[in-house]
Order: C-alpha cells, then sequence, then structure tokens
C-alpha cells in the first residue's frame, strides 16, 4: 500500500521523541542529534514506495539510521577531541526548574537516569563501536543482528563491542541519583558558603574524593584540567571569589541540567578590579549527602541553543 508523505511525517513524528533520545545518549551534542533525525527522515521520505512498503517496523529503520548516522560522527568528533582545550563534556540539555512537567522532547529525554551528565560522561569512556553497540543494545534493545549492520561488522563482533562498553561503564557508573529535594538543599548551601567564604561548611558539603571538570575548549576560564579531591577544589573556588568578587557571584538562576540541579550563570561584564565572568553552565553530582561532582560547562559553543 502507498504511504503518502503527509502520513509518512506524521509516523515520524510519533518516533521523533526516541530517536531523539538514541541520538544524543550514542553523540553527546544536542547539534549532532538534531542532525542525524533530520537526516533519518530525508532518508525516510527520499524512498520510493516499493522500498517504503518494505519497512516492517519504522522504529527500527529509523533507528539503524540514526545508529548510522551517529557511528560517523563519533569517529570524526574522536579526531577533534585530539585538539579540543582541556576536558570534553557532553552539551548540557538545560529544562526549567520548579515547573510542571511537560512533554517537551528535551524534557522527555533527560527523565532517563542514563542521560545524566555523570552518566553522559561515562559513555565518553568509550570507542564508537563499543558506545553505539552498548546504547543500542542495553538501553534500546536493538537485537545484535541489527547492531552488527550498523556496526559493519560480524554479529559475534556486535555483541563483544556491547559487552566491552558495558563492563567499563559499569565499572565507571556514577552513583544513583538523588532527589531534586536533596541536590537543592546542597547545592544553595554550597554556593551560600563559597560566596560567605565559608571554607569549613565547603569542607563538609563536597565529598574527599569529589571532582571538578571545567569544559571551555580554552575559549573562555576554567579548570584546564579535571581536578580531584576536596582540598583542590576548595581552593580552586576560593581562588574565584577573590578574582572575580563575591557580590558578582550571586546572579546564577537554578535550573535542571541533563535532570539534576544546575545553574545557569549569565555573562557578567567586566567591573574594575574585576574581569568578565562569562556565560556557564554549571550542574552537580550529589550522593550520601555531599557533592561528588561539578562540572563547568562555559565552552560557548555548547551553549549556543541556551536563552539565558
Amino acid at each position: 500500500m502507498t504511504v503518502s508523505d503527509e502520513v509518512l511525517a506524521e509516523q515520524f513524528t510519533e518516533h521523533r521523541r526516541h530517536l531523539v533520545g538514541v541520538a544524543y545518549r550514542l553523540t553527546g551534542r544536542l547539534s549532532d542529534a538534531e542532525d542525524a533525525v533530520q537526516e533519518a527522515w530525508l532518508r525516510l521520505s527520499g524512498l520510493d514506495d516499493e522500498r517504503r512498503a518494505d519497512i516492517r517496523d519504522l522504529r527500527a529503520w529509523l533507528t539503524t539510521v540514526v545508529g548510522h548516522v551517529c557511528l560517523d560522527r563519533l569517529r570524526s568528533a574522536a579526531a577533534r577531541r585530539e585538539r579540543y582545550v582541556g576536558p570534553w563534556l557532553p552539551e548540557p540539555i538545560v529544562t526549567p526548574f520548579g515547573t510542571p512537567v511537560s512533554d517537551d522532547p528535551l524534557e522527555t529525554v533527560v527523565r532517563s537516569d542514563e542521560v545524566r551528565l555523570a552518566a553522559m560522561v561515562v559513555l565518553d569512556l568509550l570507542t564508537p563501536e563499543q558506545r553505539v553497540a552498548f546504547v543500542l543494545h542495553d538501553a534500546f534493545d536493538m537485537p545484535f543482528a541489527e547492531i552488527a549492520r550498523v556496526l559493519g561488522c560480524a554479529e559475534a563482533t556486535a555483541r563483544q563491542h556491547a559487552s566491552r562498553g558495558r563492563r567499563a561503564a559499569t565499572d565507571a557508573a556514577p552513583p544513583p541519583r538523588a532527589t531534586l529535594e536533596e541536590q537543592r538543599a546542597l547545592v544553595e548551601r554550597l554556593l551560600t558558603a563559597i560566596v560567605a567564604g565559608d571554607i569549613d561548611s565547603v569542607v563538609r558539603l563536597l565529598h574527599p574524593d569529589a571532582v571538578l571538570i571545567g569544559d571551555s575548549d580554552g575559549k573562555t576560564s576554567t579548570a584546564r584540567r579535571p581536578m580531584h579531591g576536596a582540598d583542590k577544589i576548595i581552593r580552586f573556588l576560593s581562588a574565584l571569589v577573590g578574582r572575580y568578587g563575591q557580590h558578582r557571584l550571586v546572579n546564577g538562576e537554578l535550573v535542571l541540567v541533563n535532570g539534576d540541579l544546575g545553574m545557569a550563570v549569565p555573562e557578567v561584564p567586566a567591573e574594575a578590579p574585576y574581569p568578565e565572568i562569562a556565560r556557564r553552565i554549571a550542574a552537580f553530582t550529589v550522593h550520601d549527602g555531599r557533592i561528588t561532582a561539578i562540572y563547568d560547562i562555559a565552552n560557548p559553543d555548547k551553549l549556543r541553543h541556551l536563552d539565558f
């Protein structure tokens, strides 16, 4: 039976949220995810009637196409990462905090714990093949025969990629997500302590093995290397207060960053003797009543899609 373009577009729209979630999990970039989903639509709409009729499971067909596109993006990204200045963090999905849950596609994506920033960072430890095989099988139940076609390898090899990816992801898995109420209480206490210069309180709020990771690609100021340990982080945060001024660090708005609590910090112009504060997204991971990770995303290229 011939499927009209209008019906095909409606069917594609039904799967769009799923496809965005797949593509973002695979690439860690919203722009790449949106491009992959758009490419899937172009390939689908470009099929003739006979080839459209041959599609038995549209969701699976589209997922396979997105997987192919994302694998190509991951492989090319590996070369770009070699030229990247400092740590690389996923492009954040920022949604409102304290508002009713909506059906916005991005808000739907971040409801999954596996899309938390801490979990996405773990996926970056995997090779492109491991990431694609692991995510498509474990998160989206794609059969290994289909994954093998995406990867262009034997089914047994696809299973090996998924197994190795699963093992690496399990070994580095972040702690379970704390409630937003607990996250808010800890983050607000931390920010208050930092601005007040209350080092003792900061020490109590940070886990001894906490990590701070900044991402700017050298385009603005942040930590150039991951900082491990509460002592180093405290010295770094204290230096920031002195450099930028206590009264200029209170302009952030609480938001959700990949479903966890974070802050959207707008640009603050230079004010003698203090330099400009570039806009950024800060995100936090909370576990057992302490903050275990701070992510500072300041690369302007990763904030272009955000309005704050």
